[in-house]
C-alpha cells in the first residue's frame, strides 16, 4: 500500500551516511553511479573504508550536536550502514533532514528480544527465547527451554560475538560472565537444514521489490559463503520472501532490510535476526543481479524507482577474512571471479578484509 508520495532526489543531491566501513563504502561507490555525492558522519578517521572514498567526511561523536546540525544542513538526505547509531542521534537528524531508517526501526533491530517479540506479534515464527538478566535467570530459563540453547547479549553482538553455546555440562556462571552484558536472551537451540537470507528494499511510499532467497553458510560465527540462489523448494523460497516484506512494511523501513532465517526439517521458515541495511549475504548483487543491493539502497532512499531483482546467474560469494585477503593476486587472475577489497590495512583473525564473487 502507497502511504506517501516521493518526490526523487535529482543527480548532483548528496547523501549523509552514518557509519563509515565497507558497507558505507560500496553504498557510496553505487551512488557515484547514480550521479549523487556521499558525506560520511563517523567517530572514525578519514582512512576508514567509507571516508576513503566518500566526497565530504565529519569526524566527531555520535552525540555530538553542533557537528551533527551541521553535517544535517550540508546533505540531502540520511542514512545508514551500521544499525547500531544511538536512536537520539537518528531522531535529531530526523528533526532537520529526511533520515532512512527511522529510530523507530532502529529500536527494534538493535535489541535481541524486542525483535523477536516483534516477528511473533506478526506471527512469524522464532526460536523460543526468554530474557536473562543474569545467572539466576539463566538458570531458570534454561530449565525451561533447555540445552542445547544459545546465550546472546540483547544488544550489540556481532560475527558471533557476544553469543555463547550452552550444553547439558556448561557452567550457567561462567557462560553468563563471557557473554559479558549486563542483558541477555536465552534463545532455544533450532535444528536446522540451512541458513538463508532474504533482503528488501522499501520506498516511503511502501513500494517493495524483495531479492531471491540465498543460502549461507557460517565459519567460526562468521559468514563464509553465500550460495545465490538457495536450493530450496519454490514454495519455501516463497515464504521466506512473505516473511522479509511482511517485517519490512510493519516496521516501515526505506532502504534495505536483511531478514536472516533458519529452515526447518519439516519446512518451516523461523527468524534468526535482521538489519535495516545493505548486507554480507547480497553482496553477491554487485556482480550477478540486475540491480546490485547498494544501487537498489540508493535508489530507495533517494526515492528512484527501484530495479529488478532477478539474479543473472547462479553464483556464490566468500568473505575474505583476516590474512585470506593474502590470496587477492590468485583471485584477481581466477577466470570469472569478481574481487572486492575495502581498503583496511591490518588483516587480523575475524576481520572482513574483502569479498570474491564467482559464477558457478
Amino acid at each position: 500500500m502507497r502511504i506517501a508520495d516521493v518526490t526523487p532526489l535529482p543527480p548532483g543531491s548528496t547523501i549523509g551516511m552514518l557509519g563509515a566501513g565497507q558497507l558505507g563504502r560500496m553504498t557510496a561507490l553505487a551512488a557515484a553511479n547514480l550521479g549523487y555525492k556521499l558525506h560520511v558522519f563517523s567517530p572514525e578517521g578519514p582512512d576508514s573504508p567509507c571516508a576513503q572514498v566518500a566526497a565530504a567526511r565529519t569526524k566527531a561523536d555520535w552525540h555530538d550536536r553542533d557537528a551533527l546540525a551541521r553535517f544535517a544542513a550540508a546533505v540531502d538526505v540520511v542514512t545508514l550502514e551500521w544499525e547500531n547509531v544511538p536512536t537520539a542521534t537518528v531522531d535529531f537528524l530526523a528533526a532537520r533532514v529526511p533520515t532512512y531508517p527511522a529510530a523507530s526501526v532502529l529500536a527494534v533491530a538493535q535489541d535481541r528480544l524486542r525483535e523477536k517479540s516483534f516477528a511473533n506479534s506478526l506471527g512469524i515464527g522464532t526460536a523460543p527465547f526468554r530474557a536473562v538478566r543474569g545467572a539466576a535467570e539463566l538458570a531458570d530459563a534454561v530449565a525451561e527451554i533447555g540445552a542445547p540453547s544459545v546465550l546472546k547479549s540483547t544488544r550489540m553482538g556481532y560475527d558471533g560475538k557476544g553469543q555463547v553455546r550452552i550444553k547439558a555440562d556448561t557452567s550457567l556462571p561462567d557462560a553468563w560472565a563471557e557473554m559479558g552484558a549486563d542483558e541477555g536472551i536465552l534463545e532455544g537451540w533450532v535444528a536446522f537444514d540451512l541458513e538463508i537470507s532474504v533482503i528488501v528494499a522499501r520506498r516511503a511510499d511502501g513500494e517493495m521489490a524483495a531479492y531471491p532467497a540465498v543460502e549461507n553458510r557460517h565459519r567460526n560465527g562468521i559468514l563464509d559463503v553465500t550460495i545465490a540462489p538457495a536450493a530450496i523448494p519454490p514454495e519455501t523460497a516463497a515464504e521466506a520472501g512473505r516473511i522479509a516484506t511482511a517485517l519490512a512494511e510493519a516496521l516501515g523501513v526505506v532502504g534495505l532490510l536483511a531478514v536472516e532465517m533458519f529452515v526447518t526439517p519439516d519446512g518451516r521458515v523461523l527468524v534468526n535476526e535482521m538489519a535495516p541495511r545493505p548486507h554480507n549475504s547480497g553482496h553477491w548483487t554487485q556482480d550477478f543481479c540486475q540491480t546490485s543491493q547498494f544501487e537498489q539502497f540508493v535508489r530507495a532512499i533517494c526515492g528512484l524507482p527501484l530495479g529488478p531483482t532477478g539474479a543473472t546467474c547462479p553464483c556464490s560469494m566468500t568473505n575474505l577474512i583476516g590474512d585470506d585477503v593474502d590470496q587477492w593476486p590468485v583471485l584477481l587472475a581466477e577466470p570469472g571471479a569478481k574481487l572486492h577489497l575495502y581498503g583496511k590495512g591490518e588483516g587480523r583473525p575475524g576481520r572482513k578484509m574483502g569479498h570474491v564473487n564467482r559464477p558457478r
